[in-house]
């Protein structure tokens, strides 16, 4: 066994090792993140303590702050994610490459390492557009969830309560993670002594959910003019269901679309099946 096939399975094991010990350290049950819930209470005093790298970063790269906000991660996580997923990528071409270098094949080392780097920023481009996806796919899951909640406020508004009660009773009788974070919001106005649709327009801003905002100025004005807002929040709901229908059909139709292409190459296919014994035939005659 020479000295370079010995490196190899060093280098090898260790790296399988480092990977093994960062998967470990994810399973591990991390203790209670008081940060943000205190960033939450007191958005404005809190200060980030955050290392000089990671804000170098955070200045450098852009980062999708509302959809972190709106799945519930920082961004430190977020860089992690990053990291972790270009890591695992560049472990199968790190490996080609040491294997290129070791018996000494005859390929330039920059390629297999190039292809390392490529799949190293593969793998954090993978990462980033799936935490965008599921940011999309919570954000119309909050949207629709906000017909529910634009009903049950109307149905509090019609049965003779405030406003203030009404976002209170109504985001109380519904489950879910979305009626999670704006009963959370309304707790969170609660301690501080501030009218809860100011805190539902700051989150709604956050998260970059619109219709919660309009929801939150549909309730001030009924907190500062004493208007009646029950038919205001029945058809804001409605119209909101009609977009959401609207949009649904629009992604059926384009789905739908997409099928005529591999039908259309089907039937392409079969025609060239159906007519090659013939084209045959005739220039062999």
């Amino acid at each position: 066994m020479n000295n370079g096939y010995l490196t190899a399975m060093v280098v090898a094991g260790a790296m399988t090792g480092l990977g093994v010990f960062l998967l470990v350290v994810q399973l591990i049950p991390a203790p209670p993140a008081l940060g943000p819930a205190l960033r939450r209470l007191h958005p404005l005093t809190t200060a980030s303590n955050s290392p000089a790298g990671i804000s170098w970063l955070r200045r450098r790269l852009s980062v999708p702050h509302a959809d972190l906000r709106l799945l519930d991660r920082s961004t430190d996580q977020y860089f992690l994610t990053l990291g972790l997923s270009a890591l695992f990528c560049l472990i199968l071409p790190a490996l080609i490459t040491v294997v290129v270098a070791v018996l000494r094949l005859p390929i330039p080392v920059f390629i297999p390492a190039g292809g390392s780097l490529a799949a190293a920023l593969a793998g954090a481009a993978l990462a980033h557009r799936e935490v965008v996806s599921k940011a999309a796919v919570a954000r119309a899951e909050f949207t629709r969830a906000m017909c529910t909640y634009l009903d049950l406020a109307a149905h509090q508004v019609l049965g003779g309560h405030g406003p203030v009660e009404s976002l209170d009773r109504a985001a109380s009788v519904c489950h879910g993670w979305v009626f999670a974070r704006i009963r959370e919001a309304l707790l969170s106005a609660q301690l501080q002594l501030r009218p809860p649709w100011d805190e539902l327009k700051v989150l709604a801003r956050d998260i970059e959910v619109i219709e919660l905002g309009d929801l939150a100025d549909i309730m001030r004005t009924a907190g500062s003019e004493g208007a009646n807002v029950h038919q205001t929040l029945r058809a804001r709901a409605d119209s909101m269901r009609d977009r959401i229908r609207t949009e649904a059909l629009a992604q059926a139709e384009l789905r739908t679309n997409k099928l005529d292409i591999p039908a259309a190459a089907l039937i392409l296919v079969l025609l060239v099946l159906i007519g090659y014994p013939f084209m045959a035939r005739l220039f062999v005659r």
